[in-house]
């Protein structure tokens, strides 16, 4: 029997992401893997001072076979308690002794939870999936995010980076980082499904994926519905993560806002959209990922039109159509205009990167019982 806590950037909810492709995964393949997988702290406090409801956590809870996540609460801000991390962390070992994990392995996805491996001697996998140095955050804590990926690039037994350009650049801080990109479900995903209720009619352009000024472009965005209004309509599904001056101009300007959709719906949003579009900013945040949308637009077999972001303007697929500014809404004109069949290319599959992913955790759990 082998234990895994997975300190992650993002909650265990509908809309799945790399880490519960490659968590299910796992768990499907090895039957003596047990995990915990600790979501982002709630913060009340932030909650209310953002005009949100707040949320207080959850102790660790069943959700599958082998399966418990837990979430805990941060209580109050850091700039009021030093120790705020270190509270955090110590909730986490307390979840673990709980569910009797004495020698678990511990995979961070999120730098901020660096706290957790400092307080034990727990085998640490280090899994970038982004790079946050280089995302717009304010100076404190992007000290704190560059200390923390700091510590875990030289103390982490093992390293995996998801795209090329993330290898490029810790390479000079840690030689030995394992290449572990995105994929795609492709059964679900070519799997023909109903065309959803919610989707309008008429023709469909339209975005999948969490929106965050991070990657999201809502000027460009307002611009593009604004130029589609009399030839299709403009259609965002994922999270809104948006200041709600930014999703009340992209409602104005005509983009229908669906918000999230569970995993297993979305891929009939994207088989009935006639263009599927990336309208992200290129930043140096952005170049260092390895989108999950490419695979999943690629899977589906629609036409696309995206901006010079990493992934898809590398990407070998004719399908593929680069435009940025006043040229990007133009371009999904004319993709309209030419309506091409789909044609699907062949992508990787989650199967292949989970192989990947029991490979380094098996040399981990291999060196712990050896005693190395």
């Amino acid at each position: 029997m082998a234990d895994l806590i997975v300190m992650s950037l993002e909650r265990w909810d509908d809309v799945w992401r790399r880490n519960q492709y490659l968590i299910s995964g796992l768990l499907e393949a090895d039957s003596w893997l047990h995990v915990l997988f600790v979501e982002p702290p709630d913060d009340p406090l932030h909650a209310l001072r953002s005009g949100n409801l707040p949320e207080f956590g959850h102790p660790p809870r069943w959700e599958s076979e082998r399966l418990w996540t837990y979430a805990p609460v941060k209580a109050l801000p850091r700039r009021v308690d030093r120790r705020a991390d270190e509270r955090l962390a110590h909730s986490v070992l307390r979840a673990a002794r709980g569910l009797a994990m004495q020698d678990p392995i511990l995979w961070i996805n999120d730098p901020g939870a660096v706290a957790v491996a400092r307080l034990t001697d727990w085998p640490a996998l280090y899994d970038i999936t982004d790079d946050w140095l280089a995302a717009d955050r304010p100076v404190a804590e992007r000290a704190r995010l560059a200390s923390a990926e700091e510590w875990l690039l030289r103390n982490a037994r093992a390293v995996v980076a998801c795209s090329p350009e993330l290898v490029r650049r810790k390479k000079e801080q840690r030689p030995d980082i394992t290449l572990v990109p995105n994929a795609v479900d492709v059964d679900r995903y070519t799997t023909p499904l109903s065309r959803p209720v919610d989707l309008p009619d008429g023709p469909v352009v339209l975005y999948l994926g969490t929106l965050h000024r991070d990657r999201l472009d809502v000027d460009l965005c307002a611009r593009t519905a604004q130029t589609l209004s009399s030839r299709a309509r403009l259609v965002l599904v994922g999270p809104d993560r948006l200041a709600e001056q930014d999703s009340d101009a992209l409602r104005a300007a005509g983009a229908l806002l669906l918000g999230g959709r569970p995993h297993d719906a979305v891929p009939a949003y994207l088989q009935h959209a006639d263009v599927l579009m990336v309208p992200h900013v290129v930043s140096a945040f952005t170049d260092s990922l390895d989108p999950l949308k490419l695979y999943e637009y690629q899977a589906v077999g629609k036409p696309v039109v995206s901006t010079a972001v990493a992934g898809f303007r590398d990407a070998a697929d004719s399908r593929i159509r680069i435009a940025d500014g006043d040229a990007f809404g133009a371009a999904i004109l004319e993709v309209l205009r030419a309506a091409p069949a789909d044609r699907r290319t062949d992508v990787p599959d989650w199967r292949m990167r989970v192989d990947q992913m029991r490979g380094v955790l098996h040399a981990l759990i291999t060196a712990e019982d050896s005693g190395s």
